[in-house]
Order: C-alpha cells, then sequence, then structure tokens
C-alpha cells in the first residue's frame, strides 16, 4: 500500500517541477518584457519634454515674428495714406524680403 502513494507523490512532484519551471521560465520573460516597456515608456517621456520645450520656444519666434510684421504693417498702412508710392513699393519688397529671411531662419533650425 505505500509503494503506490509514494509513486504517486513521486510523479505529481516530477510534474509540478515542470509547472514550476515553465512558470519560473514565463515569469522571466514577462520580466524582461516588462523592464522593456518600462525603459521605452520612460524614453517617450524624455522625448515629449524636448519635444514640448521646441514648441514652446517655436510660438516665442513666432509671437516675435508676428510683432515685427504688425509693426511693419503699420508703417506701410502709414506710407499708403501719402502719395510716395514709389517709397511704398520698396517698402514692401523690403518687408516680403525680411519675411522671408526670418522663414528661412525658422526652417533652418
Amino acid at each position: 500500500g505505500d509503494g503506490a502513494p509514494a509513486g504517486n507523490y513521486g510523479y505529481s512532484s516530477s510534474g509540478y517541477s515542470v509547472y514550476e519551471e515553465e512558470n519560473d521560465r514565463l515569469t522571466e520573460s514577462l520580466r524582461t518584457k516588462v523592464s522593456a516597456i518600462k525603459s521605452l515608456s520612460i524614453e517617450i517621456g524624455t522625448e515629449v519634454k524636448n519635444q514640448n520645450k521646441m514648441l514652446s520656444e517655436m510660438e516665442n519666434d513666432f509671437d516675435s515674428t508676428g510683432g515685427l510684421l504688425g509693426a511693419t504693417m503699420g508703417r506701410l498702412r502709414t506710407l499708403s495714406r501719402g502719395s510716395q508710392t514709389k517709397l511704398l513699393c520698396y517698402m514692401m519688397l523690403f518687408s516680403l524680403f525680411v519675411f522671408f529671411v526670418i522663414y528661412w531662419i525658422i526652417k533652418l533650425r
């Protein structure tokens, strides 16, 4: 009578060991994947912070460019009230030149 339970106990213990090893292997695989996801999420967070900083700087640049363009347009309106069409034409060309230079500078950043 004692031989049969001992044999069954040995069989289930080896089966348990196989399941335990499989469980350990899967746990280690899961741990590796979680670690990779953690490092990836940290890198994404860093990239988001850098992109937000760059967007903030671009917003400041566009605000200053808008102010400059607004002042130039105000001067052009003042000039357009007079009869100096040649000077007005030169001012328009100059403002377009300045606009394209600023656009080019922003584009290179």
